[in-house]
């Protein structure tokens, strides 16, 4: 059998143009046995949280990154031993932001009276730590160890279920020995306002989370370095609506899904673009240029557990209704399943934000720099309109309507360009064309109607 040797892993790279990270924590200790592919840290770039997979099965012998640091592509965080490794530091594979799925809650462990069943249970309490592995950081492993908690009796309120120092706490507090220092800074009270106060809630103050604090940043910098102005139009969307019902059963027979309406609004929008470069443009006003891209390599924002998160879907131009709308499916689902990579959120040209799924009304949303245009898509509702008729005459109607509201940047975009844009992509959502994907679609549709009659 090989000797144990050491392996020294170096951090993965992360995505283009990404040279590090800052490191968020260790989901492992030293002397854990991992798996090759598990979990061993968390670094956090400027753009999304990856977790570092283990690119070989071994024992942890050594941590060589402070959580808080920053640390680049290439440099070795941690040594693994693993049977007959050698060489320079291995490369994970490349990392992507993953969801651990959280433990499932088991019953707590009753710890029984007497020296040797003390002896016993913090025995059995450092296993199940071994067990846990991820779900801990080294901080609560030590608190945890501390104060003799068996971590399988603990729901984590953290990312994927892991146990947070807080959680500690209201273990402790459960059982009525929550230390001093663990609560430090909680106000001390008579024991008539104790009593008062446990009849209304309590307010809580809690640290922001990494990508919680890039969103921040950069919302705040949008505002700060460009001219943002939000225009808007009223858009009838009731034969785009009419037509999804027609080919419901087609596109759900084709692709597992109806057509949403967001996937027709990107594919005109995509269209009105083409006729309206100056919105797939970016400007340097440092240099003194803009750039207008060829390529329309649409943002979709997704509300994911994290927060926003905008994927970016490349070379949107080639794209069908159909194939849009599994683009869009696919990158959402893999922003709130933490499967997004760095890459995935890079060169967007023009952003779509699809308020409306959340029942907004109206939006001006920010610019995600350096693009110059963001639309967002408000709820459709049914609204009473009046519609005038080729004689002139008038009638009440009860159509299917949204806002489109467009934020822009004055520095390059004008008032008039917004309004042209708008107007004509209003245009393309009451027409009937809508490329040979839905064609396609709604010919099968025709033919499947014929054929029942």
């Amino acid at each position: 059998m090989p000797e144990p040797a050491p392996l020294l892993v170096a951090l993965p790279e992360l995505g283009e143009s990404v040279e590090g990270g800052t490191m968020v924590a260790w989901l492992v200790a030293v002397g854990d046995t991992v798996t090759q592919g598990q979990a061993l840290a968390e670094v956090s770039t400027d753009k999304v949280d990856t977790e570092i997979p283990s690119p070989a099965a071994g024992t942890v012998v050594r941590l060589d990154v402070e959580v808080g640091a920053e640390v680049a592509v290439g440099e070795v965080i941690c040594e693994l031993e693993v049977s007959g490794a050698s060489g320079p530091p291995a490369q994970a594979p490349k990392a992507t932001a993953s969801a651990q799925a959280p433990a499932e809650p088991t019953e707590p462990v009753v710890p029984a009276r007497g020296p040797d069943a003390a002896i016993a249970a913090a025995l059995a309490a450092s296993e199940a730590l071994r067990d846990l592995g991820a779900r801990v950081s080294p901080l609560v492993r030590r608190r945890l160890r501390e104060h003799e908690l068996d971590p399988t009796g603990i729901v984590g309120s953290g990312p994927g279920g892991r146990i947070t120092p807080e959680d500690v706490v209201v273990a402790l507090e459960s059982r009525g020995s929550a230390p001093d220092r663990l609560t430090a800074g909680a106000p001390r009270t008579s024991d008539g306002a104790a009593a008062a106060r446990a009849s209304s809630p309590e307010s809580r103050t809690e640290p922001l989370s990494r990508t919680r604090k890039v969103i921040a940043a950069r919302m705040l910098e949008s505002m700060q370095t460009t001219a943002q102005l939000t225009a808007a139009v009223e858009a009838d969307v009731t034969r785009l609506m009419r037509l999804r019902t027609r080919i419901g059963a087609q596109a759900r027979a084709r692709i597992g899904s109806s057509l949403s309406p967001l996937a027709f609004i990107a594919h005109a929008t995509v269209r009105a673009l083409a006729d309206h470069p100056i919105l797939n443009a970016s400007i340097d006003t440092d240099e003194g240029t803009v750039t207008y891209h060829g390529a329309i390599n649409l943002g979709i924002a997704v509300d994911a557990p994290t927060g926003l998160i905008v994927p970016v879907i490349r070379d949107a131009q080639d794209l069908g209704v159909v194939t849009l709308q599994q683009r869009i499916a696919d990158v959402a689902a893999r922003a709130r399943g933490k499967r997004i990579t760095p890459d995935d959120l890079s060169g967007g040209t023009f952003t779509i934000t699809n308020t409306g799924s959340r029942g907004s009304l109206f939006d001006t949303p920010i610019l995600n720099p350096p693009e110059v245009g963001i639309l967002a898509t408000p709820t459709i509702e049914k609204r009473p309109v009046v519609l005038t008729e080729d004689d002139g005459s008038e009638r009440n109607a009860l159509r299917q309507g949204t806002y489109l509201c467009l934020s822009y940047d004055h520095r390059l975009v004008d008032g008039a360009d917004a309004a042209r844009f708008l107007t004509d992509l209003a245009a393309l959502l009451d027409s009937d064309e809508w490329g040979d994907e839905v064609d396609e679609l709604h010919a099968a549709s025709a033919g499947g109607a014929a054929g029942s009659r």
